[in-house]
């Protein structure tokens, strides 16, 4: 049975953050980690001691993850970052409550004592002999250990106590992944049992040593089952010290989801019903009364619509490996359309059936995006144009800084950012309505049948643009569109032009009323734009074909589609006599589901490649290692069996995880995939990290292939978005009984139905209320069956994974 395990994360604000700069204020940011591994960096807000950054990851993590941290730093042009604070959750605070965490939490103080991380390995052995008790303790190595020289290594050595007797380790230097091999023998002295305690310093020269961190066992432990493999390394314990809310706050919403896997043979029993809403239907002519009884129908009224977005992204991802995502949205569109009085209301509430269609164009569409906006966000971003025709938000000021004919009125600032604003619009309007060969067919298919259910333009359009291709525009790094959130300049400019791009997907029924009379200068524009999006929405459904059934399906996007692109400083093979900033050198990378390739530019013909499939490692390096930060190591393996390591640098940490995520993603199904790597490089005839002097010694450290970004380009896993529906219908169990079976053993005649019903069955006829008492259940009686399931594996999990020592 396998395991999964995600974590949510958003960070949404800060407040009463202490200035750290002369001015009086803070430019604070926040970084994530995952056991000492940082997965992720939020934007920097400029001068602001109340920073918002709504920004929000999901991270796919081993099952062994102990902490999430989070540090508040005020980032500094010149010299280090300043911190300001630090926020610790363990994994059982995450999990004490099933909704995970939503709430202000005060900043404390970074002890550099309690900033311990990595692991050591011991085998421990309780012998006895004439002269009494002995403990044998055999310190073998260490791994990943915190760097506290500013070499970016530590000088370690290890120090034993069992009661009043300790004995050390020789100090290794210059490692954070030291191997002793040493044994170290201590003798039982009089008095009660003491426990066993290992400690790990950073050997200093000048001043006192650094601790790196502790391990301790109790008396108990020691005679029972003696310590044998690896083991976290802990802090000193200490009573954890409350600031007071000196240092400021974050509001924190966080979330540990972990489920267990059956064997996919036991979600089948379910997913027949799901698909069963779907196809049944279709094939008799069903009314919406049947359409309700449906199990489909069901799970909907049981969804609250905090969840129904994680719903509707497991129930699309589902119907997509199965290949009937057309009959799922078509079905939710049939119901939609049936329920809805005001057409152009249609889509516009966040029922299923809305939030499936958007969740079904951002899983299917994101390449199709990429394509369409990219370009002209990247010169957004890139100009910085100053554009505002809002009267209220005009500064004269900054545009006569940056005039050379002296103060120019509002009409100047109007007309010119009306020029800007028609320049960006115009490229995007071109590409869009000539993108129609580009849409993915699945998305053309999906709003044919839109069309044939009678839904008018404007919902076809209010998909498009108003759910996508604005929010696009508005938030590009939601989007994967960049790495970084805009400055609050070119924020306001993506916010123009969402507006102008809502306004034409209304298709024009909304222009000029409401607040916003101060975009009448666009109003021109705008109208002679919406003839052209009606002929493109024309073109975009006029597609033949028909959605074929499939079988169970891995990937979103076909294999040769990239996934990821962009330049990278790639190290040369093996260079001789070079300094290390003139051994990388630019080159622009491409990766799709088959191969990792690259060349001089985008534009460059001649590529080199490596193909997913040889692909063992993909890495973080340590920054001394080369001297320089953002490195990543992709380990490739070729026909003779030998390894070849390919040394990349990101820019920044944020692409740096994104292509760690989207390389590790690719290279999953790869078989042979190492379980240890070397963090360093082999240098000096010696490698970096663990200073070992064969270039083929066993790696250092663990790899880290299950720890990746959640997005768009996750794979798709019919067992595991089954059982997250499975997890979904348990929450809402007791309602569905309490909506539908209530009153299955009382009367269902006409008379007694008229006389007493429940909100979820009012005005049902008694067919109706038959069909929806048959499927709630059947959905019970497949519920039974799954916990039934789960039980029996449970206890076979409980002797795999018994009480013990932290292993590779």
């Amino acid at each position: 049975m396998a395991k999964s395990s995600s974590l949510n994360v958003r960070v949404v604000e800060g407040r009463a953050l202490p200035a750290k700069d002369v001015s009086g204020s803070s430019d604070p940011y926040c970084i994530v980690k995952v056991d000492d591994e940082v997965v992720a960096r939020t934007a920097t807000i400029w001068r602001s001691l109340s920073p918002f950054w709504g920004e929000e990851y999901t991270v796919h993590l081993p099952l062994d993850f102990h902490h999430l941290a989070f540090y508040v730093l005020d980032e500094d042009t010149v010299g280090h970052d300043d911190i300001i604070g630090k926020i610790s959750l363990s994994r059982e605070a995450i999990t004490a409550d099933p909704r995970g965490i939503d709430s202000w939490i005060n900043l404390s103080h970074v002890d550099p004592d309690a900033e311990v991380q990595g692991e050591i390995c011991l085998a421990v052995q309780m012998l006895e002999d004439v002269r009494g008790r002995c403990l044998r303790c055999h310190v073998l190595q260490a791994r990943d250990l915190a760097p506290r020289d500013i070499s970016g290594t530590s000088d370690p050595f290890a120090r034993v106590f069992w009661g009043s007797q300790s004995l050390e380790t020789s100090t290794i230097k210059k490692t954070r992944f030291p191997h002793w091999d040493e044994v170290l023998e201590l003798r039982e002295m009089p008095g009660p049992p003491s426990p066993l305690r290992v400690e790990l310093w950073d050997w200093d020269m000048v001043g006192k040593n650094d601790f790196l961190g502790m391990v301790e066992f109790p008396p108990q432990v020691l005679q029972q089952n003696p310590p044998n493999g690896w083991f976290h390394l802990l802090p000193f314990p200490r009573a954890e010290e409350d600031s007071g809310g000196s240092l400021g706050a974050l509001r924190l919403k966080v979330r540990l989801t972990e489920d267990r896997i059956l064997p996919s043979q036991y979600y089948q029993p379910l997913r027949e019903l799901l698909m069963e809403s779907v196809l049944g239907p279709a094939e008799v002519g069903a009314s919406l009364q049947e359409d309700a009884a449906s199990p489909l129908a069901v799970l909907e009224e049981l969804t609250s619509g905090d969840c129904r977005q994680e719903l509707a992204t497991k129930l699309v991802k589902l119907f997509l490996g199965q290949g009937l995502a057309g009959p799922f949205l078509d079905y939710l569109t049939r119901r939609e359309v049936a329920r809805t009085t005001d057409p152009n209301t249609l889509f516009r509430s966040n029922s299923l059936a809305s939030k499936s269609m958007e969740q079904f164009l951002k899983l299917v569409g994101m390449p199709y995006l990429h394509e369409v906006l990219r370009p002209v966000i990247n010169r957004v971003f890139e100009e910085k144009k100053y554009m505002e025709l809002d009267p209220c938000k005009m500064d004269l000021g900054r545009t006569r800084r940056i005039s050379f004919k002296g103060a120019p009125s509002e009409e100047h600032v109007r007309e010119a950012s009306l020029g800007l604003l028609t320049g960006y619009l115009g490229p995007i309007l071109d590409t869009i309505v000539g993108s129609v060969g580009r849409c993915p067919p699945a998305i053309r298919l999906a709003f044919k049948q839109l069309r044939q259910c009678d839904v008018k333009n404007l919902a076809i359009s209010g998909f498009l643009f108003l759910r996508f291709f604005a929010p696009a525009i508005l938030t590009p790094k939601l989007f994967d569109l960049r790495d970084q959130h805009a400055d609050p300049q070119t924020r306001r400019s993506l916010l123009l032009l969402a507006k102008a791009v809502q306004s034409i997907g209304n298709l024009g029924q909304q222009l000029g009323q409401g607040k916003e009379l101060w975009m009448a200068p666009l109003h021109p524009f705008l109208l002679q734009s919406i003839s052209r999006v009606r002929d493109f929405l024309d073109q975009l459904v006029d597609v033949d074909g028909k959605e074929e059934p499939g079988g169970p399906a891995r990937a979103l996007v076909p294999p040769s589609v990239t996934v990821r692109e962009g330049y990278l400083l790639k190290r040369k093979e093996e260079p001789t006599g070079l300094a290390t900033r003139f051994a990388f050198k630019k080159r622009y990378f491409r990766l799709s589901g088959e191969m990792l390739s690259y060349s001089r530019s985008p534009e460059c013909q001649t590529r080199s490649s490596m193909p997913v499939s040889h692909i063992r490692a993909v890495e973080r390096v340590d920054e001394g290692a080369f001297q320089l930060p953002h490195v990543m190591q992709v380990v490739t393996q070729d026909g003779a069996g030998a390894l070849h390591t390919t040394y990349l640098q990101c820019k920044n940490v944020n692409e740096l995880n994104q292509w760690l995520s989207a390389l590790r993603k690719a290279s999953a199904p790869n078989p042979d995939k190492l379980a240890a790597w070397h963090p360093g490089a082999f240098r000096s005839a010696h490698w970096t990290c663990c200073l070992q002097a064969e270039r083929s010694a066993a790696g250092c450290s663990r790899t880290h292939s299950a720890v990746t970004l959640g997005d768009w380009s996750d794979p798709l896993d019919p067992d595991a978005e089954t059982q997250m529906v499975y997890r979904q219908l348990l929450l809402g169990r007791d309602r569905l009984r309490m909506k539908f079976l209530e009153d299955s053993t009382l009367d269902t005649t006409p008379e007694a139905d008229t006389e007493k019903g429940s909100s979820a069955t009012e005005g049902a006829c008694p067919a109706a209320l038959a069909h929806q008492r048959e499927a709630a259940a059947r959905l019970l009686e497949v519920l039974a069956d799954l916990d039934q399931a789960h039980e029996e594996f449970q206890p076979q999990e409980q002797r795999k994974v018994a009480p013990g020592p932290l292993r590779p």
